[in-house]
This record gives C-alpha cells, sequence and structure tokens, in this order.
C-alpha cells in the first residue's frame, strides 16, 4: 500500500529545516558517511560525518606574482579530529613550496633541457578538472587532472592524481591512499632530483615544534642517508603541545632503489623515486599515508596496514626510533 504523506506548509517546512539546523544535523548528509564540499576554483573538502579530515587546495591564478606563488601547485591538507584546523602546512612560511602532502622533482630532464617542479621555477602544475568523485560510508575518492608545465604553452607532463580516503581503526584515524599516473607528453623525461627536493612528500603544519620531531624505520640500526627501499617510515611531529604521527608507505611496485628524507625537524619527509619515463608512456607511483593522533602506532599494527594495502604477509620487523635532525639557528645579520 501506497503511504502518502500530508502536504507541509511552507511555515511547517520552515520551522523544521530552522529545527534541524539548530540541532546540528546536516541535511542531505547522512551520518558516518563520507562526502564533499566543493569550493569551486579553491578547494575541495573531504569530509566524515561532517567533519573536514581533508582538503585538495586546487586553485590556480597568475593574475600577479603572489597568486602565482600561493596556487603554483595542487595539494592535500590533512585536518585535526575535530575537523577544525589542517595540522599540514600550507602557503608561506621558510619554504613555500613545502605544502601538505605533494609530489615534483627539481631535476625533470626533456629534450636537453631541465625543468624544476619542485620549486616551481619557470612553470606549475595545474589542476585542469576533477574527473571523478565518489563518496559512500565506506570512502571517498576523486581524481584530479593535473598539467606540468613545460616550455610556456607546452604540457610536460599530464598527470592523473587519484585520493582515497577510509577511516582507519585505531590507533590510527585515517588513511589516504594516493596515487599517480604522470604521462610523458612533451618527450622522453627523466624524473630526478635528490631526496630533500624529489618525490612524494609530507609536510606538517609551520608551527611544529622540531625538538619534538620523531622519526621511526623498520629497520635495525636504520640510515635513512644510506638505506634505500624501505617499505614505510613513520613520524610524530607535536603542534600546539599535541602530538600527531603520519606513516608514509611506498607500494612494493614504485620504482626500486628509492631513498628517503626523513630526519629534519620541521618533518618535511617522503620517498624519492628516480625514473626515465618514455614519450607517450605513464609512470604510476602509490603510497599509502596512515594519519594517526597521538603517538605512533606500534609497529605490529603498522606492518598489518601495510600488508593489505601491499598483499603482503610480511613479519613485523624490528625499528629503529631517531630524534630528528636538530636545524642550525639562523646566522645573524651583518649591521648595515
Amino acid at each position: 500500500m501506497k503511504t502518502i504523506l500530508p502536504v507541509m506548509t511552507a511555515w511547517r517546512r520552515a520551522a523544521l529545516l530552522g529545527a534541524l539546523a539548530w540541532g546540528g544535523v546536516a541535511l542531505g548528509a547522512e551520518a558516518d558517511k563520507f562526502s564533499f564540499a566543493d569550493a569551486a576554483g579553491q578547494h575541495l573538502d573531504v569530509l566524515l560525518n561532517g567533519r573536514i579530515v581533508a582538503r585538495y587546495m586546487d586553485a590556480y591564478d597568475v593574475s600577479t606574482p603572489q597568486q602565482r606563488l600561493e596556487t603554483y601547485k595542487p595539494y592535500l591538507h590533512i585536518f585535526d579530529a575535530e575537523g577544525k584546523a589542517p595540522i599540514t602546512k600550507g602557503t608561506g612560511g621558510v619554504f613555500p613550496h613545502h605544502r601538505g602532502i605533494f609530489i615534483g622533482w627539481n631535476k625533470i630532464s626533456c629534450n636537453g633541457k631541465s625543468y624544476d617542479r619542485w620549486h616551481m621555477k619557470g612553470g606549475e602544475q595545474i589542476h585542469r578538472q576533477f574527473l571523478a568523485q565518489e563518496a559512500d560510508a565506506d570512502h571517498a575518492s576523486f581524481t584530479s587532472r593535473i598539467e606540468w608545465a613545460g616550455e610556456p604553452g607546452q604540457v610536460l607532463i599530464a598527470e592523473e592524481r587519484t585520493m582515497t580516503f577510509r577511516p582507519a581503526a585505531a590507533p590510527a584515524r585515517l588513511l589516504v591512499d594516493f596515487t599517480t599516473k604522470l604521462t610523458a607528453v612533451a618527450g622522453d623525461l627523466v624524473l630526478d632530483g635528490d631526496p630533500e627536493h624529489a618525490g612524494c612528500q609530507y609536510r606538517p603544519a609551520a608551527e611544529v615544534d622540531g625538538k619534538q620531531t620523531v622519526y621511526v624505520f623498520p629497520k635495525e640500526q636504520a640510515d635513512p642517508k644510506k638505506d634505500r627501499d624501505y617499505p614505510w617510515v613513520g613520524e610524530t611531529y607535536a603542534l600546539a603541545g599535541q602530538q600527531h604521527s603520519v606513516v608514509i608507505m611506498s607500494h612494493p611496485e614504485n620504482p626500486k632503489d628509492t631513498r628517503w628524507s626523513a630526519y629534519r625537524d620541521y618533518g618535511r619527509f617522503g620517498a624519492f623515486p628516480k625514473a626515465p619515463v618514455k614519450a607517450g608512456e605513464t609512470l604510476t607511483l602509490r603510497y599509502r599515508f596512515v594519519i594517526a593522533d597521538g603517538a605512533m602506532p606500534p609497529a605490529d599494527a603498522i606492518e598489518k596496514i601495510y600488508n593489505a594495502y601491499s598483499a603482503g604477509n610480511a613479519a613485523t620487523p624490528p625499528v629503529t626510533v631517531r630524534k630528528a635532525d636538530q636545524s642550525a639557528p639562523p646566522k645573524p645579520k651583518a649591521p648595515k
């Protein structure tokens, strides 16, 4: 039998909407579900249960030098557990090119020339459109089409960057899978640089307390300045007295001989693969970011997540915990 609901008067409808809004209920959204909020041309928010968990910064504006500086690359912010503020760095600061979760290389060679798409000298990474967006109770995912500029008016690399978000079992909070497909458009490429200025990396917010930054490695007596091909590396850092932990996992199908930068007190760390890409071919890179509030999850919990990600069954490794190298204090300026 079909149920016929009475027609609601405008007054009653307004009253009900007001009551729902007063009670903090988001209309059109379901509890325990991922959703998106798109500020078109600025950023795309990823929400879980109405709280922002991540914000994809996709603006592009070269109308002034300052606007270009602020929008010359897309990147992802991670938000705190309350969904109120990013725990990752945005624009400005000592290293303005360090931003959230980002990717680039400072030495991309093509047709006898070199391009810096880390510091973004002479060119940008430009978000052009979203190719896909989906969200439900279990996950959210979007794909961003990005053009890496080469010579003026030339596309050097065509990128499809897919980010997938899932809730994580305690003691973690969030899983972020970063998959990028990089297609060589302008000719044969070599993606090169060094661990400090290339690869897929994570940068904590600028207010990080460098004296409390600690890294964990899945190896006894690890030396990140010499070792290669860590399956994962973790970092714990502090903002305003609150600890945050993140683990970056490198998929086993990523290029071998990957080097890691994981020792800076300001917290920028990540994986640097060097890779050639033939014209018209595509390089796929995959990383998983495990976000936890507070102390670093134990090694067995990390390895369990990594095994699920890599379809492996590796045993829990011994670990090395290292305090970050402390930055030298700034040199006083000479009097004029």
